[in-house]
């Protein structure tokens, strides 16, 4: 890294070291909270995704981290989460001047996030069944039968702007603690985090190639990866529209792909719920980040008896949400990734205007001392919304909530089902058992009871529908990281005891 007039700038990361583009050219990030360019990054080529898939491949093939036992794999891994706490002021630093995050999510919440992943996936992979023993079968003849775990070999992770570390770290631990090489490229706007992570990793003994990170647009560099013969899967969080590309491009070479995608999260409140607790649990599932995560609940179904009470409380409680640069600590919502993405948001808040929803509250860019040159937008929320309106099918990825009523909970679930999407979804009730009956009903793969946002590290995260393929997270995404070899060992050498040789002697 160098500087120049004061803007960091950043090299690829591969084969451990920090290494520029042969072309030279470089590509802005720019601060959401200023529209400022905060650092240059390298622009790479598909030269550069061959230099880095040929060093992956022969880090791999060389043995020198895949054929490490887990153990010796986990003393690096548990090293590396150490380094991210010695570093984690500068992580969130990087991460906060280019994806407008907030200090009380970045420290408070994401970097927990990234040593809780790391030490969760080291524990499950050492309670791993890396070789299993089948049960005896006399009708195939005495002979021993295993199940084998391997790694896959070269994995190529393309990870997403809203949350550049979780969401990698998600692909980067099971893809390395299960002995893979792993090449991410990070989103444009947002690649800092990623590219200072693959550092400490080598820094806390990760073998160089290992972990390489190469940064440019998804259209070249993103599609050289996912196209490349060499890489044997493909791990992508972002749009279900990319997703559906990269299925396709994939397909070319048949390789593994896992895909994390949209949401639009339908948050069930019964007339029975909490109040008290609701409300705010709410707000938070869908303003949090200013609502860019792909699991927020951004579709609210509120029953007849209490419609408009939730709407008012809703609307009264929004005002005490501070939006305000990420840097200071008493900012609750900072600004949205790019002038693009504002202005997509704003584009759908006007459909659900000109569609006829009811406008509550926000609707606009948002305006006051500090916010005009960043990209802020007023947390908004839309009543009598339809479910076939624009605004509640369409992952708007912003800060807007459409409120639907509903009369019966037959309506309710058929409301919520009524999506391309099925990521997650939320109940608001005191009664957990009627709540728990009502989330076997809803088709998604994480549900919340009272709560929103909520992961566990050893549970598994991914969606039904058009939200994705495969799982993260938990016992499943050391799965998703392997290979499955069955090997049969004949255990005699009497040819009457080989049931197969009768069929053709």
């Amino acid at each position: 890294m160098s500087t120049e007039t004061m803007v960091q700038q950043f090299p690829l990361f591969i084969n451990g070291k920090w290494t520029p583009v042969e072309s030279g050219e470089t590509f802005d990030i720019i601060n959401p909270a200023t529209s400022e360019v905060s650092a240059k990054v390298s622009k790479a080529s598909e030269k550069e995704v061959e230099l880095a898939v040929q060093n992956a491949r022969s880090t791999f093939e060389s043995g020198v981290w895949s054929n490490k036992t887990p153990e010796e794999r986990a003393q690096v891994l548990m090293q590396f989460s150490k380094k991210i706490i010695e570093h984690a002021q500068e992580i969130v630093y990087l991460e906060a001047i280019s994806s407008g995050g907030t200090l009380r999510k970045l420290a408070g919440a994401d970097i927990q996030q990234l040593v809780l992943c790391l030490q969760q996936t080291v524990k499950q992979a050492l309670e791993y069944k890396y070789v299993e023993t089948l049960p005896v079968v006399t009708a195939l003849g005495p002979s021993r039968n295993q199940l084998i775990r391997e790694p896959l070999g070269v994995v190529a992770a393309i990870t997403p702007w809203n949350f550049p570390l979780v969401l990698a770290m998600w692909k980067i631990a099971p893809a390395l603690m299960m002995g893979n090489s792993i090449i991410v490229k990070p989103a444009s706007n947002t690649p800092l985090g990623t590219l200072k992570l693959a550092e400490l990793a080598v820094e806390a003994g990760l073998p160089p190639g290992v972990f390489n990170v190469i940064t440019g647009p998804g259209s070249t560099v993103g599609e050289a990866l996912v196209t490349h013969k060499e890489v044997d899967k493909v791990a992508f969080t972002g749009s279900t529209e990319v997703g559906r590309s990269i299925m396709k491009q994939a397909s070319g070479t048949v390789k593994k792909v896992t895909l994390e995608l949209g949401g639009k999260a339908p948050a069930i409140v019964l007339p029975d719920a909490d109040l008290e607790v609701t409300i705010p649990g709410i707000l938070f599932g869908v303003f949090f980040h200013s609502g860019q995560v792909c699991e927020s609940g951004t579709r609210l179904l509120v029953h007849d008896s209490i419609y408009e009470e939730v709407i008012a409380k809703l609307a009264e409680m929004t005002k005490k949400i501070k939006v305000g640069n990420p840097m200071d600590l008493a900012t609750g919502m900072g600004p949205v990734v790019s002038k693009q993405q504002m202005d997509t948001i704003l584009s759908y808040i006007e459909s659900g205007i000109s569609e006829g929803a009811r406008l509550v509250c926000g609707g606009k860019r948002a305006a006051g001392p500090g916010l005009d040159q960043g990209y802020y937008i007023e947390p908004t929320i839309f009543a009598d919304v339809q479910n076939d309106m624009k605004i509640a099918q369409e992952e708007i990825f912003g800060p807007v909530l459409s409120v639907i009523r509903y009369s019966t909970e037959e309506e309710a679930i058929r409301i919520a089902n009524d999506t391309i999407y099925g990521l997650s979804a939320g109940i608001w009730s005191r009664d957990v058992v009627k709540a728990n009956k009502l989330a076997a009903k809803i088709k998604a793969g994480t549900i919340w009871i009272n709560d929103w946002h909520m992961f566990r590290m050893d549970a598994p995260f991914g969606g039904y529908k058009q939200s994705g393929v495969g799982r993260e997270l938990g016992r499943n995404a050391l799965d998703e990281y392997t290979e499955v070899k069955h090997v049969h060992t004949a255990l005699t050498n009497e040819n009457d005891q080989r049931a197969g040789l009768k069929l053709i002697f």
